[in-house]
This record gives C-alpha cells, sequence and structure tokens, in this order.
C-alpha cells in the first residue's frame, strides 16, 4: 500500500512497511523524544491526538519509530564511548611507550655502573676505600642537589636557579636521574589510576606518577598549584613575589606550611622557588625546589613551631593529549628532616612510600576526580554538587589538623594539667573560631558558646592493622562513643554540674549511616551519622531527639601500602546547610611500617563476642597468626567541643575523663584484633550468625521447600553461585531476626538500594520502621501464619525507605529459614517490582 502526502503533512509509505516522514512529522516526533524516550501506548495515542500533523500515522508505525531512534541513540553513545576509549587508550600506549623507554635507559646506565663496580673492586685491595670512585658515579644516584655556592638572588640570579632546577626536574620526571622502583601494589594499565613509582638510593623521599586525566594542561596546572585544595597536610601558600620571564613563563616566591599529622612531631615549613614554563614542544611545567645559599634577596627566618624541611627539584610536566585531556608526570622529592621527630616515628619521615600515598597519588586522585565530575551531572545526593561535597570533606579534614595542631596564631592556648600528661587541653576563644559556631536546631532553641576545648592524645599500636581497626571504630561507634558526650557536643548549650548525667539523657537507640559521597577510587567516604533515640526530659528541652554527624573517612583498605586511615567526624543541624559550622573530632592511624600489612580481607568486623574475656570469648586464628606480620602504628585522637567558658574547668575534666575511656576502649578493640595475642586475642565468628554463602543457601532452600518453587534461576551449585545469584537478583529481598524487636540482618543490592543503606547500617534498622500504621497492622496479623504454615504472601503496598522515602511495591513474600536442624533462623521478606514513588 502507498501513501501520498497530502500538503506536506502525511507520510509516504513504500509497499506498505518503511514509513518516510516529513521534516513537520519528525521534529514532533524528537520533541515527544525528548520529553519521553520510552512513550507507552497511552501516551502515543494522546500524541496523535494533540498533534493532527501525526493522525495519519498508526499508532504501531510510531512505535517503531521511537525504537529505531533508541536504536541510534544508544549506536551513538556506544560510538562516542567507543571512540574516547580509544584515544585513551592510544594515550595510554604512548606513555607505556615513553616509561618502557625509560627503563631501558635506567637499565643500561644500571649495567654500566654494575661493570664499573665489578672492575674497581677487583683492582682495589677490600682494605682500602676509595672515595673519588664514588663521587664520580655515586655523586648523581645519592647527591642529586650539589651544593652551590651562594648566589645571588637578583631575577638574573632566580631565572638561573629556576632554569636548572627545570633541567634536574624533567631528568627525575622523564630521565634516570632517580632510581624509580615500582610502587607495591600498583599496576600500570588503561583502567588504573596511573604509573606509581618510589624512590630508591637517593637522597631524602621521593615519589613519581603518570597518568592521564581528562583536563586540559592549563586547567591542571591551576589545580595542582593550589595546594591547600587538595593537600590535606598543607596548612597555607604564601605568594610573597612574582617575577615574569622573558621566555613568558613566571617565578614565584613561596612560604608554604605543613600541618604535623600527629601530637608527637612538629610541623615542616618550605621556602620554595617555583617556576612555571612552556616547553618548545608545548608542554606545560610547573618545578618547585627550596631556595637555600642565596645572597642579596629575600630569605625567610625560621618560624617558631614549625620545622624548615627541603624541596629537592619537583614538580609537574602537562603534555596535551590527543583529543583531549592530558598526559601528566608528578614528582615529589624531599628531605623532611627525620632527625626532629622521636626515633619511633622517624619511619614515617623516612618513607617514600608515606610520601606516594599522601602527596603524589592525592595529586592525580584529585584531577580524575575533577574531570570525572566535569563529565557528569552538577548534582548528585542530595541535591549537592561535587564541588561543594569536596568542600564539606575538606573543611573537616582542615579543622581536625588545625585542632591536631593548635597553633598559637589561631588563637588555641594550653591549660594545666591534672597532674598525668597523656591528653593534652587546648583552648581557643578567638572570634574567628567561635564564629558560626552556635548551632540552631529545628527544635528552635539556639545554643550558646563562647570557647572551643580541644583535647588530643597519642598512642602507639602493635599488630593491629590500620584499616580493620578504622572499620571497627566506624561501625561500633558504641563500643567506644559516650552517647551523653555525643548529645551534649552536638546541642553545645550551657552546661551545668549536673546536665551530663546518664540519668538525664536517653540512650541511643543505635547509628544510621546515610552515604552521600564517596570519591571515583572509592579511598575516601563522605557520610551524615543519624544517631537515633535520644530521649529529653522536660527540663532539658534543648537536646536534640536525634544526633545528625558529617562524617569522613578514608583508608579502609587493607591491601593499600602506606595508607593513613583517618575518622573524621562533626556534629552538624538536621538542616545541613553548605556553610554549616563544624567542629571535628576523630582518629587518624598512621602506619609506621613499610612492609604490606598480611591481614585477611574478610575477617569478620562483629566482635561483640571477641571482645568478651574468658576462654569461651576468645580463640585465636591460627591462619591468621601464620600469615600476617608484625605491624606497627601510631593513632592521634583529637575531639573539640564548644563551652561557655566560665564552665572551663568542668568542660576540661569531663573531657580528659570522656578521652581516656576513649583510650582505653580502643586498647581493647585492638587487643582483640591482633592476631598475634594468642588465645586471649583471638576472632571468631559469633555463635549463631552463618556465613553469608550460608545464609543464602538456607534461604533458597527454605523458599523452594514452602513455596514448591525455585527463588533463582541458576545452572550454578555451589554456595559462591547461589549467593551471587540471590546478591544480583532484580527484587529485593532481605532477612531479619526473630526477636521482639525484629531488626534487619542481611539484604541483597536491590534491597540496600530499596532501603537506601549499606549493610554496615542495615543492622540498625528495625522492620517496623520500614511500615506504616496499615503495613505494621497486616504484618502483625501474617505473622502467626508465617510461623505455623512457614510463608505468606502480602498485597502490593507502601513502606518507607531509611531516609523516609516512600516505596512501591507490587506484592511482598515472607517466609520462615530454617537452618541446618531444621530450626527457625529469620524471616526472609521479597519485595517484588519495587519503586520510589
Amino acid at each position: 500500500m502507498a501513501m501520498s502526502c497530502k500538503d506536506g503533512k502525511q507520510p509516504i509509505m513504500d509497499n506498505g512497511k518503511y514509513v518516510r516522514y516529513t521534516p513537520e512529522q519528525v521534529e514532533a516526533l524528537e520533541r515527544l523524544y525528548h520529553d519521553c524516550p520510552k512513550p507507552s501506548s497511552i501516551r502515543r495515542q494522546q500524541l496523535i491526538r494533540e498533534c493532527p500533523i501525526l493522525s495519519n500515522i498508526e499508532p504501531k508505525q510510531i512505535k517503531v519509530w521511537f525504537q529505531n531512534r533508541r536504536c541510534r541513540e544508544k549506536q551513538r553513545k556506544e560510538a562516542s564511548r567507543l571512540q574516547a576509549v580509544n584515544r585513551k587508550l592510544s594515550a595510554m600506549n604512548k606513555l607505556l611507550m615513553e616509561e618502557n623507554d625509560r627503563l631501558q635507559k635506567q637499565v643500561s646506565q644500571l649495567v654500566y655502573e654494575n661493570g664499573y663496580f665489578r672492575q674497581h673492586t677487583h683492582n682495589t685491595p677490600l682494605a682500602t676505600k676509595d672515595t673519588s670512585c664514588e663521587s664520580v658515579v655515586t655523586s648523581g644516584q645519592h647527591h642529586l642537589t650539589p651544593q652551590h655556592p651562594p648566589r645571588d638572588a637578583s631575577p638574573a640570579g632566580l631565572l638561573s636557579i629556576a632554569e636548572e632546577t627545570l633541567t634536574e626536574f624533567l631528568s627525575k620526571a622523564t630521565g634516570t636521574a632517580v632510581e624509580w622502583v615500582q610502587m607495591p601494589g600498583m599496576k600500570p594499565g588503561p583502567d588504573s589510576s596511573g604509573i606509581v613509582a618510589i624512590s630508591h638510593g637517593c637522597t631524602g623521599v621521593g615519589a613519581r606518577a603518570c597518568g592521564l586525566v581528562g583536563l586540559e594542561p592549563t586547567r591542571v596546572a591551576e589545580i595542582l598549584k593550589d595546594r591547600p585544595s587538595w593537600f590535606r597536610d598543607c596548612r597555607a601558600v604564601d605568594v610573597l613575589n612574582v617575577l615574569p620571564t622573558a621566555n613568558g613563563g613566571t617565578i614565584e616566591l613561596l612560604y608554604m606550611q605543613l600541618y604535623a599529622p600527629t601530637t608527637l612531631a612538629p610541623g615542616r615549613d618550605f621556602w620554595l622557588l617555583r617556576y612555571t614554563s612552556v616547553l618548545e614542544d608545548g608542554s606545560l611545567v610547573v618545578c618547585e625546589r627550596s631556595l637555600k645559599n642565596t645572597q642579596n634577596g629575600p630569605s625567610m627566618p625560621p618560624v617558631q613551631h614549625f620545622v624548615r624541611a627541603e624541596m629537592l627539584p619537583s614538580g609537574y610536566l602537562v603534555r596535551p593529549c590527543e583529543g583531549g585531556g592530558s598526559i601528566i608526570h608528578i614528582v615529589d622529592h624531599m628531605d623532611l628532616e627525620p632527625w626532629s621527630v622521636p626515633e619511633v616515628l622517624r619511619p614515617l619521615y623516612e618513607s617514600s612510600t608515606v610520601l606516594a600515598q599522601k602527596t603524589t597519588m592525592v595529586a592525580l586522585r584529585q584531577l580524575r576526580q575533577i574531570a570525572q565530575e566535569a563529565s557528569q551531572s552538577n548534582v548528585t545526593n542530595w541535591g549537592r554538587r561535587p564541588a561543594a561535597l569536596r568542600a564539606l570533606s575538606q573543611r573537616l579534614s582542615r579543622g581536625f589538623n588545625e585542632a591536631l595542631n593548635g597553633f598559637s596564631d589561631e588563637g588555641w592556648s594550653m591549660i594545666g594539667n591534672d597532674g598525668m600528661d597523656d591528653v593534652t587541653i587546648l583552648v581557643n576563644s578567638s572570634p574567628d573560631k567561635l564564629m558560626g559556631s552556635n548551632l540552631s536546631f529545628t527544635n528552635g532553641f539556639p545554643a550558646v558558646s563562647s570557647a572551643v576545648l580541644c583535647a588530643k592524645a597519642s598512642m602507639l599500636l602493635q599488630n593491629v592493622p590500620p584499616a580493620i581497626l578504622l572499620r571497627f571504630l566506624r561501625e561500633h561507634r558504641s563500643e567506644w562513643a559516650d552517647n551523653n558526650i555525643d548529645a551534649y557536643a552536638a546541642a553545645a548549650v550551657k552546661v551545668g554540674p549536673f546536665s551530663l548525667q546518664g540519668s538525664r539523657v536517653g540512650s541511643f537507640g543505635g547509628q544510621v549511616i546515610l552515604p552521600l559521597a564517596h570519591t571515583i577510587e572509592h579511598e575516601e567516604f563522605l557520610e551524615v551519622i543519624k544517631l537515633e533515640g535520644v530521649g529529653h526530659s522536660p527540663e532539658d528541652p534543648i537536646m536534640p531527639r536525634d544526633v545528625f554527624l558529617l562524617q569522613l573517612c578514608c583508608g579502609m583498605d587493607e591491601n593499600a601500602v602506606g595508607t593513613c586511615a583517618e575518622l573524621i567526624f562533626a556534629p552538624i543541624d538536621a538542616t545541613f546547610a553548605d556553610d554549616a559550622p563544624l567542629l571535628p573530632s576523630g582518629f587518624r592511624i598512621i602506619p609506621l611500617d613499610s612492609g604490606k600489612e598480611a591481614s585477611s580481607p574478610n575477617r569478620t568486623l562483629d566482635l561483640a563476642a571477641a571482645l568478651e574475656v574468658g576462654p569461651a570469648g576468645n580463640r585465636a586464628s591460627s591462619d591468621h597468626s601464620a600469615n600476617s606480620g608484625c605491624t606497627r602504628s601510631v593513632m592521634t585522637i583529637a575531639f573539640e567541643f564548644a563551652f561557655e567558658s566560665h564552665m572551663q574547668e568542668h568542660v576540661a575534666s569531663m573531657t580528659r575523663q570522656y578521652i581516656r575511656s576513649i583510650i582505653s576502649s580502643v586498647q581493647r578493640v585492638a587487643l582483640a584484633l591482633s592476631p598475634h595475642l594468642g588465645s586471649q586475642a583471638g576472632l571468631r565468628s559469633p555463635l549463631g550468625t552463618p556465613e553469608a554463602q550460608t545464609l543464602a543457601r538456607w534461604i533458597c532452600q527454605s523458599y523452594r521447600s514452602y513455596l514448591g518453587v525455585e527463588l533463582l534461576k541458576s545452572n550454578g551449585e555451589g554456595s559462591e553461585s547461589i549467593l551471587k545469584t540471590l546478591w544480583h537478583h532484580s527484587d529485593a529481598i532481605m532477612c531479619c531476626s526473630l526477636k521482639a524487636l525484629p531488626i534487619f540482618t542481611f539484604a541483597n543490592q536491590a534491597g540496600l538500594d530499596m532501603l537506601e543503606t549499606t549493610l554496615v547500617a542495615l543492622q540498625d534498622i528495625t522492620l517496623e520502621k520500614i511500615f506504616d500504621d496499615h503495613g505494621r497492622k497486616t504484618l502483625c496479623s501474617e505473622f502467626p501464619q508465617i510461623m505455623q504454615q512457614g510463608f505468606t504472601c502480602l498485597q502490593g503496598g507502601i513502606c518507607l525507605s531509611s531516609m523516609g522515602r516512600p516505596v512501591s511495591y507490587e506484592r511482598a513474600v515472607a517466609w520462615k529459614v530454617l537452618n541446618e536442624e531444621e530450626n527457625a533462623h529469620c524471616i526472609c521478606f521479597m519485595f517484588i517490582n519495587w519503586s520510589f514513588v
């Protein structure tokens, strides 16, 4: 059948199969496609009625048009993705070829030096040592920065220093001036964060990274030069002078201060020259080095509370990449003066691995994070922009560092101790610190404070991996936190001699972890902690019923080498504004051993039983003891509280006791986590708690037993295959305990998405919380049937996520899960075809 076009409004059909639409018709269909790419049958019929130009087209033909349009869109996106992947692979291939050439040069140099030393050893008696050979051959390896006589610090002299710095930096970034060895645990590849290496056999500590980033070179340089925005340990960078050069570059004189990572060491500062220039091939270079031995020019005298460290030629080489983006080389090379810290901390200042983790890799991750944010939506969870979330993370970390260091120029002053020097107390009454610290809660009662107190302490830990300890502190807050102190810190109100007694403040019902954001490699998490159920008496109406904490967590990867683990949190108002005042507190655990921790990533974190003293409560795990190496770390604790100045003595006494109780709790937890302390410190799974694979098998077997059909359609018979299939099941499946107040113990991925929670926070959600009044009544009426018959089917309805969002479901099935002894272990729910309303 052929259809002619009348008035330009009817489509042309060839042989009744192919339809040629007019431009007007295509425009109308495109408008609908942008609004609704997959319209329903009703919507398509409505479109025909509303748009006369489409009145002579059958609904089936419009359906086919939308199918073809979606297919073309999918092909276009796939082609664009493949082109981007191809550009990335080409750039990575170029980078790997350059790295291969550099390694070949390094091998040739090492072979030459090896032959030279062998010949020298053969011709020289062993009893004598000729240092002239060392000065000729090894000076390039052991003395990269020769001691020059004092130089003129005039513009011409500074330009000479800058050019020399550029040459030495490039020889490290792309040459063989430093012997670089592969960073432990890092593998190069197109999907890797880059190629990371650490220095070997040279002065100070050094790290080098090269990789691809989806940003233009000028943007890359702009980000990296703003060091305080991405380097959490950087307190300040002051540009004291800027000199333009004849070649279009700039020379800057900088003074930089770094926070001390722990209370046991002073901070570091640097007096630097930074040179920015463009090479002949279009590459952008930003290089730096410490200024010393200069005369007739600016200098920086020693600053109290800081140790002057030296930055050897370092910097960034940024080259444009075909198709967009940049190839970047980062070199960090420093002498951190380890002599100035206690001997136990010196590995921290002598480890190139630590430098790579804290500085070099952080710079590369920051660039990749910003590039990803630029390519995706501007709004993330909770309606926050990525830049705003990064700013909150930065404020948390910076506030913690400020409290930890307690510099006098920021208003901090130390107060006397109580006869013991284990806890240091600082007080800050400066207006800058107090500005915005008076929180205002939704109940209408303002908090009042006139000063901020910080209590801090450090302790040495043995044989406990920082990542495991941090995860425990995060997931089991009740093991170390005091509910009353949390409520006081959140309210920041006037405190009397009796306002902190437990009889007047109720216990928390539990903590709920609400994910907020995470970095591109999941090494850092920003989350909101909701501490529920703080009861308040009539005489204390200002105490909040629910306490909210903004929390930053990083360093939970047990396989990362030299990573610092941090848990930093601050009470926030329920309104949670971007400029909300923050008084951060928390923990920092720094590994002191350069060796890789051999802890198992599958060790349980439910230590309720492991923390009990006694033969039944602690059993050593011989496999952990055999496979784990000795580890040392230093933990630093710092807590901040706002208070009224006339209550200083009372609050200081309270805070000392609190910090000491936390130290005691951490020592007890560390003892339970340690794999080396025999029968008194092992880990075991709590009695009656099955492994995930076993629980998955019980769920499927019980479903088949009661309903007569298979829950999963899988060919795999092994427990791992069952668990994997259950985890990826499209319907929300979750288990709750058989207790007076049932709580959730397990959920698959769809279940966690429906409840808007994580496996960690799942245990803090009770069954009654997710149902409304009607749902709770229905569940109570059906519960006897579940226990007697073994299962029941529930009609569709509405339930609530942990964040209070309504969730609709078509129907639900509940069944009793039996263990190996045919005893009821838990109740399992499956919500079918659920969606957010």
